[in-house]
């Protein structure tokens, strides 16, 4: 049976994808991590950010949205975009 038609889930959805989308086209334009892409930023490093400040602007609310992605276990959203490095590390945890 379908579920019935809810414009505001149907919303949230298309705003969720559209971020997964922009998370895993974005990179890391300084630090360290510059060139690799958000979704494969190390935890430690999210990590030094939500304790020192997030960047400004988009950037820093998708990094915000990687952290903490990463933190309650939800980042097995980007396994299909790691690189095959990133699985690597990841089945290593």
């Amino acid at each position: 049976m379908d579920a019935p038609f809810d414009p505001e889930m149907d919303a949230l959805r298309a705003r969720a994808a559209a971020d997964l989308q922009e998370i895993v086209q974005t990179v890391m334009p300084f630090g360290r991590c510059a060139g690799r892409p958000l979704h494969e930023l190390p935890a430690e490093y999210l990590q030094w950010f939500a304790g020192k400040g997030w960047p400004k602007g988009r950037l820093g609310v998708l990094m915000q949205m990687v952290y903490q992605m990463k933190a309650d276990g939800s980042d097995v959203a980007f396994d299909p975009y790691r690189s095959p490095e990133a699985r690597l590390r990841r089945a290593d945890r």
